[in-house]
C-alpha cells in the first residue's frame, strides 16, 4: 500500500476508486491492554476512544495513529458481539481492511454487483458535526473489507490530520502520547497487507481480487521463489488500479516439512486470514533502532547473510544504474535488517516474531530506496529464520 494524497480527488466515475486506507481494524480480547502494548511498543498514539463512557454498550475502541496508520482495536463487551466468537476462535488479529472510497454506498452496490458477498449493508453514523458511511463485503476467511466515506468534521481530510474518527469517540489524553511524539519511531503508513489462505485456493482469491474489487497482479512468486529445504510456499501481489493498495495473497506449497503458512492457518482455526502487515519508514535503522529499544521482539539473521548480501545488492543496483546501498554497512549488520534490489532500486526491511502467543500475526517494517518489490533475495534467509522460530515452538 502507498500514502493517499494530501488532497481528495474529486468524483471518480469508478466507484471502486480507492483513496486512502481508512483504518485496520483487530479483534482483541482487551482493548485497553492491547492499544498500550501498540503504543509503548511501536510507538502509537492512543488517540481516541470509544467505550462505555461515550455511550458504546457492546464495544469498546481504541484508535491509535501514527503517520497516515490509523488501528482500531475493537473489543466485544458482552458474549452476543460477533467478537466475542470470533477471539475465542482465532485469537487477537485483523478482521477488517477499511477503505476510504467518495460513496460508501456505491461502492458497495459495485462490488455486490462484481459478485461480492454482502458482510454490512450500508449504515450511516451521524450527529450535528457530520457522517460516517460504512458497508463492507466479505473477502478471505474472516477478513472483510469496509468501504468508508466520510462528510463534515469527519471529512477524510479532518481525521487524517488529527480530526474525529466518527460520531461517539472521544480524544484520549495519556503520558505515553506525551512520550511517543518526543521519541518518535517513524512509521509513515501501510506499505501492504498479506493473507493467508489454504492450499489450492491462491487463484481463487487472485480472481475474486480482479472481479470484486477491479485489482491486477502486481507480482508473483513461486515456490522456486520461495523455498528452503524443508518448506515452500506461493505468492502473488494483488494492487488496485491506481496502484495504492497492495494484498499480497500466500498459500503453502508442498514440501518435505511444514511451511509458515500452514502453521498459521493451523493456529487459527483453519481459517485464512492476515497474516502481517508492512509498515513504511524513511529510515529503517532508526526506526528499528528506536523499536528494538523499546523491547519489540524481531526475527533473528545469521551473519553469514551479511557475508553475501552486499556483493549481490551492490552489483544489482550498478548494473540498473542505481546509487549502491547508502546505509551503513555495518550499522545495518548490528540491527539484524535485510536488504535487497532490483531494477528499480533498493529495500530494506525486518520482520517481527509473532506478536500473539498464537504464531498468526507478525509486523513488517520496511524502507523503500526506488524497489516495489517485496524482498525477493531474502526469501530464503527469511525463511530459515522462521523455521528456526516454527521449530522452538514444535511446529515445524
Amino acid at each position: 500500500m502507498t500514502t493517499a494524497s494530501t488532497t481528495s480527488p474529486a468524483l471518480s466515475a469508478d466507484p471502486l476508486q480507492l483513496i486512502d486506507v481508512d483504518h485496520v481494524r483487530f479483534y482483541v480480547g482487551n482493548a485497553k491492554q492491547a492499544a498500550y502494548f501498540y503504543a509503548h511498543t511501536f510507538g502509537f498514539r492512543i488517540d481516541q476512544i470509544a467505550d462505555l463512557t461515550t455511550g458504546s454498550r457492546t464495544e469498546a475502541d481504541y484508535l491509535l495513529t501514527q503517520g497516515n496508520i490509523r488501528l482500531l482495536l475493537t473489543t466485544p463487551l458482552n458474549d452476543t458481539h460477533p467478537a466475542a466468537e470470533e477471539i475465542k476462535l482465532y485469537g487477537d488479529g485483523i478482521k477488517e481492511v477499511a477503505l476510504t472510497v467518495d460513496d460508501a454506498e456505491a461502492a458497495y452496490n459495485q462490488a455486490i454487483a462484481n459478485g461480492g458477498e454482502s458482510a454490512q449493508a450500508p449504515r450511516t453514523i451521524e450527529d450535528d458535526k457530520g457522517t460516517v458511511t460504512v458497508a463492507s463485503i466479505r473477502a478471505y476467511g474472516r477478513m472483510i473489507h469496509t468501504f468508508v466515506s466520510r462528510t463534515g468534521e469527519y471529512a477524510h481530510e479532518n481525521m487524517r490530520n488529527g480530526g474525529m474518527f466518527m460520531p461517539n469517540f472521544k480524544k484520549h489524553e495519556s503520558p505515553l502520547n506525551d512520550y511517543n511524539e518526543k521519541h518518535p519511531c517513524g512509521l509513515m503508513y501501510v506499505d501492504h497487507l498479506v493473507g493467508n489462505v489454504e492450499e489450492g485456493k491462491m487463484n481463487e482469491w487472485v480472481k475474486w481480487y480482479e472481479d470484486v474489487m477491479g485489482f491486477a497482479m502486481f507480482k508473483h512468486f513461486d515456490d522456486a521463489d520461495i523455498s528452503t529445504e524443508y518448506s515452500a510456499l506461493m505468492s502473488k501481489v494483488m494492487a488496485s488500479g491506481n496502484n495504492l493498495i497492495k494484498m499480497p495473497i500466500n498459500e503453502p506449497a508442498e514440501g518435505l516439512k511444514k511451511s509458515q503458512i500452514q502453521e498459521y492457518l493451523e493456529w487459527h482455526n483453519m481459517t485464512p486470514g492476515v497474516q502481517h502487515l508492512a509498515f513504511r519508514t524513511d529510515d529503517e535503522l532508526a526506526t528499528v533502532a528506536e523499536l528494538r529499544r523499546r523491547g519489540v521482539d524481531f526475527l533473528d539473521m545469521p551473519d553469514t547473510y551479511y557475508d553475501l548480501v552486499w556483493d549481490r545488492v551492490n552489483t544489482m543496483l550498478k548494473e540498473h544504474g542505481h546509487d549502491i546501498v547508502r546505509e551503513d554497512h555495518e550499522r545495518v549488520k548490528e540491527l539484524g535488517v535485510l536488504v535487497d534490489a532490483d531494477d528499480e532500486g533498493y529495500l530494506l526491511q525486518l520482520f517481527t516474531k509473532p506478536l500473539q502467543d498464537r504464531p498468526t500475526f507478525f509486523i513488517e517494517i520496511i524502507c523503500r530506496r526506488g524497489s516495489q518489490s517485496f524482498g525477493k533475495g531474502n526469501f530464503k534467509a527469511l525463511f530459515e529464520s522462521l523455521e528456526l522460530e516454527q521449530e522452538r515452538r514444535g511446529n515445524l
